[in-house]
């Protein structure tokens, strides 16, 4: 089956402004595919380029080498079969929690009643059917969160990217997003692309986990196939003998990396 999204060979080197003798690679020689349907989360040491390719994947950034496919085709531009959630959010804060839901909708030309209609749907789907008239001040950190998810979905995007969207929220809320994004994404089964430091997120909620190794020049070290029963509760298949072999064995791979990004941090501070 032709892959969702396939990353082919990608690289990423980066020139100083101030200086274009210096050069950084963030990641090399990455190839990566993503079925339609899947899940698959890519975790490594901070600094190693996960949201690079995340930004490659969405047609923000262009490869030095290598190339993407979006079902098949070659990516020219914005990726426009993706929708993207931020780690960092995207409202607008002068508009209410419906306006930001809309926006994308009424951007593509759909008449503002359906559009409306729409928002207000994916607001229900998220819990924030009675908050549509709320301005992202007046939302707590989680509905903020609820919101750029339904500002996401709202789209029907083919491709889910989202750049670990919960790392801000208390363990509570962010583990109720998490079976909020499961159950969703189980209703559509889109490919999702998701990036997160978290590992116990990653195995709770993927159904493939790909580490990269430390930067400079980060590329896959492994790629674990996360056979845990769906569907599934995050916090309550933390406590499976099975979720803790898979966390024991990613973590064999991953720990020597986290430790040279850790020293590679102190050398430059």
């Amino acid at each position: 089956m032709t892959a969702a999204l396939s990353l082919r060979g990608i690289t990423c080197t980066f020139v100083s402004r101030d200086d274009r003798s210096q050069r950084y690679t963030a990641v090399r020689d990455v190839s990566l595919d993503i079925a339609a349907g899947e899940f698959v989360s890519v975790v490594g040491p901070t600094g190693c380029g996960k949201s690079t390719l995340l930004n490659v994947a969405a047609g923000l950034l262009e490869p030095s080498a290598g190339s993407v496919q979006v079902f098949g085709q070659p990516l020219t531009g914005i990726n426009a079969r993706a929708g993207y959630m931020f780690q960092t959010e995207a409202l607008m804060p002068w508009r209410t929690a419906l306006q930001n839901v809309t926006a994308g909708l009424e951007f593509r030309g759909m008449p503002a009643g359906q559009a409306q209609r729409c928002g207000e749907d994916w607001l229900k789907r998220v819990g924030l059917g009675g908050f549509g008239d709320r301005y992202p001040h007046q939302l707590s950190g989680g509905m903020r969160k609820r919101t750029a998810l339904a500002q996401t979905l709202v789209l029907d995007p083919d491709i889910i990217l989202m750049d670990e969207p919960f790392s801000a929220l208390d363990i509570q809320t962010r583990q109720l997003m998490e079976n909020e994004v499961l159950e969703l994404w189980a209703a559509k089964r889109k490919a999702v692309l998701f990036i997160t430091h978290d590992l116990d997120e990653a195995i709770a909620m993927s159904d493939r986990v790909v580490v990269l190794s430390a930067g400079p020049a980060a590329r896959p070290i492994g790629e674990f196939a996360i056979d845990l029963v769906r569907p599934r509760d995050v916090a309550e298949v933390r406590v499976t003998p099975r979720f803790i072999d898979l966390h024991k064995a990613i973590w064999d791979v991953l720990r020597e990396e986290v430790l040279k990004g850790y020293e590679q941090q102190k050398r430059a501070a």
